[in-house]
């Protein structure tokens, strides 16, 4: 969480962990073991981080929209 103030990083944070309450804990329930809760997590953190499609960003994976960034930054420009 940020600083005291930040009520924009409060909002953020809390949406995710909104949408994690209603997309792993309460559909996938109820749960035998600590362990089958981890796991879970682990993977929709996956998803949500490196697979999931953003409309905004053209219909693709943030990971995605990062490496072409990042390798855009890595080619040198030509100077005539």
């Amino acid at each position: 969480m940020g600083s005291v103030g930040d009520s924009y990083d409060n909002a953020m944070a809390e949406t995710v962990i909104g949408l994690y309450k209603t997309e792993v804990t309460r559909r996938r329930g109820p749960w035998r073991q600590l362990e089958d809760v981890e796991f879970a997590t682990l993977e929709w953190v996956g998803w949500f981080n490196n697979r999931r499609r953003l409309e905004p960003i053209g219909n693709i994976p943030p990971v995605e929209l990062e490496m072409a960034y990042c390798q855009s930054k890595e080619t040198p420009v030509m100077v005539a």
